[in-house]
């Protein structure tokens, strides 16, 4: 069974939700290997958004190598 990997960019401050959400246009844009990649934002809490990408695990070295998340962490699949 293969593993998913979300991928993680931390976003703060003000204008936080805001940057996430342009953020994920950016990643819309990206594909790996012509695969859309599951993605979206989160918001934390009024200062503390997220944009990710879920890919599995036997991509996420390719994806983090080219996208340069902040981190990383597995998810249930």
């Amino acid at each position: 069974m293969v593993k998913n990997v979300k991928l993680i960019w931390d976003f703060r401050g003000p204008d936080a939700s805001r940057i996430a959400e342009h953020y994920c246009v950016h990643l819309t844009e990206y594909e790996s290997g012509g695969k859309p990649l599951e993605k979206g934002i989160q918001h934390v809490n009024p200062g503390h958004s997220i944009a990710y990408v879920i890919v599995p695990e036997t991509e996420m070295r390719s994806v983090r190598d080219q996208l340069k998340p902040h981190r990383g962490e597995y998810v249930e699949p």
